[in-house]
């Protein structure tokens, strides 16, 4: 879980580095929340 966790911390953190829009950074944090669901999902 902490695994997870740090990756979607990381992912999140470079997400908004890579956009410069609000629009951007929502989805980003919609793309985040996506693959959080898939791994839910596989377990």
């Amino acid at each position: 879980m902490k695994t997870l966790a740090s990756l979607l911390i990381a992912s999140f953190v470079l997400a908004l580095a890579g956009c410069n829009t609000v629009q951007g950074v929502g989805q980003d944090i919609q793309r985040g929340g996506q693959v959080l669901e898939d791994a839910a999902k596989k377990k």
